[in-house]
């Protein structure tokens, strides 16, 4: 008689390598780790690896999709919600975004420099696509519904959602590049709200809607990453 496999243990135990990948790109980057690295981080032999993951690339496949499952799941409900106008939608699926990633800022500042070093280029652009082909579409589904509301005007709203995607996700690579640069206290919220501002910008004038319709990253949270407010200037 064939062995049963128990489903919660096998999604278990591949969650464990998972995890333990996930610790080795936090700490020396994807090109650095070898299988052997996560066989050792996981306590696991090479064949329970590959009983689960056909290669190294397989795994970074799988990191990837469980990185941008773990968006999804927190921006789907705002998509889903019958009550909000495409606007509204807007708004809070950028403060959802904002507050996922404050909730784990001490893990992203902590590994913000690994993350953006050279040994994991590779695995930084499966996640972006990956992300993009996950959240693209629920910024097309939301854009489309302001399309009908008549509340956005675009000319070909089913693309939408990629571009958005790519334009937050190049404003992420450039309010890391502050941090990184130690661009911090006064001076780098002044240069991160100024950024923030510049995107959120040409996000408007995609949607054709008024200045002032769309947060894509709040004061506070900016507060939160780069400290003390600047005096003076911004508002």
């Amino acid at each position: 008689m064939a062995r049963t496999v128990n489903a919660a243990a096998h999604a278990q135990r591949r969650d464990e390598f998972l995890d333990a990948a996930q610790r080795m790109v936090d700490t020396k980057g994807f090109e650095a780790m070898s299988v052997q690295d996560v066989l050792t981080e996981a306590g696991a032999s090479k064949g329970a690896f590959y009983h689960y993951f056909g290669s190294k690339q397989d795994l970074l496949e799988a990191l990837a999709d469980r990185m941008s499952a773990a968006i999804t799941s927190r921006l789907a409900p705002v998509v889903d919600d019958a009550d909000l106008a495409a606007v509204a939608k807007l708004r809070r699926f950028f403060a959802d975004l904002g507050e996922w990633k404050t909730e784990r800022r001490d893990l992203l500042a902590g590994i913000l420099r690994v993350w953006y070093s050279d040994g994991n280029a590779v695995v930084r652009v499966k996640v972006r696509a990956t992300i993009t082909d996950r959240i693209a579409p629920l910024l097309a589904r939301i854009v489309a519904q302001g399309v009908a509301e008549g509340d956005l005007t675009l000319a070909h709203p089913e693309r939408a959602g990629r571009v958005l995607v790519a334009l937050i996700q190049d404003l992420n690579d450039e309010l890391a590049a502050l941090l990184l640069r130690g661009e911090d206290g006064p001076a780098g919220l002044a240069a991160a709200c100024e950024t923030v501002a510049a995107s959120t910008e040409a996000v408007e004038r995609i949607l054709g809607v008024p200045p002032g319709s769309v947060v894509l990253v709040d004061r506070g949270v900016l507060r939160t990453w780069y400290g003390s407010e600047p005096e003076g200037s911004l508002t």
